[in-house]
């Protein structure tokens, strides 16, 4: 199912190639969540959030965000390091996730992120050293550094692998998607440090402890199998 001939991939408006949706993904994902009082959350985080016609999921007045290093490692379409700031959000009684920050090595999958899902994705710079259970990442762009995570992976807190469903709503460049997923991970717990530069894209959780880390390892992703579109430029460009 991941391989692809050449041919049919999307070729984007800056001529970058990427891989038709679905994407078939896997990898290691160490998510954690924060609490932010709304009032604190940057104008572009409320703005993404409303401009996908969604609203976020608050708990005592507090907004649920996420942040989470990622690797997809060879076997999926592609692979790749990967940073991600969400929203929690509903519509109506459907939970979902709103992205509006995110940083990728990788030019095709910015491109394919935009074009396919209206995910903002920008390019970063990753490292990441392992030693056993422990991880430390780390992000910069334009040499700036934006987020670290030191973080040791712990035991497993279900047996086997679970069925995840993940939704995302986003909107931009005047179009709004919304993208159902799954994710097949085995959960284990995770003992996380982050640290988020206090004037980079992610200041709002400096100083922040995470409300609940957790890590999903072994996991078969697959994005962008139900998607409904609407507004200008609606579908990827076809090679």
């Amino acid at each position: 199912m991941t391989e692809l001939r050449a041919a049919d991939w999307h070729i984007g408006a800056d001529g970058e190639t990427y891989p038709p949706e679905p994407w078939y993904l896997g990898g290691t994902l160490l998510v954690s969540t924060f609490l932010v009082p709304t009032r604190e959350l940057p104008a572009r985080v409320t703005d993404t959030v409303r401009d996908a016609a969604v609203r976020p999921v608050t708990v005592g007045g507090r907004a649920v965000v996420g942040a989470a290093f990622v690797r997809y490692t060879s076997g999926g379409v592609l692979s790749y390091d990967e940073l991600i700031g969400s929203v929690l959000v509903r519509r109506g009684a459907s939970i979902m996730a709103t992205i509006p920050d995110i940083w990728v090595d990788s030019p095709q999958s910015r491109t394919g992120g935009r074009e396919l899902w209206s995910i903002p994705k920008h390019l970063g710079d990753f490292r990441r050293e392992s030693s056993g259970r422990r991880v430390a990442a780390s992000m910069t762009m334009d040499g700036a550094p934006v987020a670290a995570l030191d973080a040791t992976i712990g035991r497993a807190s279900l047996p086997g692998s679970i069925g995840i469903p993940l939704t995302t709503a986003q909107a931009l460049d005047g179009r709004r998607v919304v993208s159902r997923n799954r994710l097949f991970p085995r959960v284990r717990t995770l003992n996380a440090t982050w640290t988020f530069a206090p004037d980079g894209p992610l200041g709002h959780l400096h100083g922040r402890r995470p409300a609940v880390s957790v890590a999903l390892t072994d996991a078969s992703i697959v994005f962008g199998a139900h998607v409904v579109r609407s507004g200008q430029n609606s579908h990827p460009r076809n090679r």
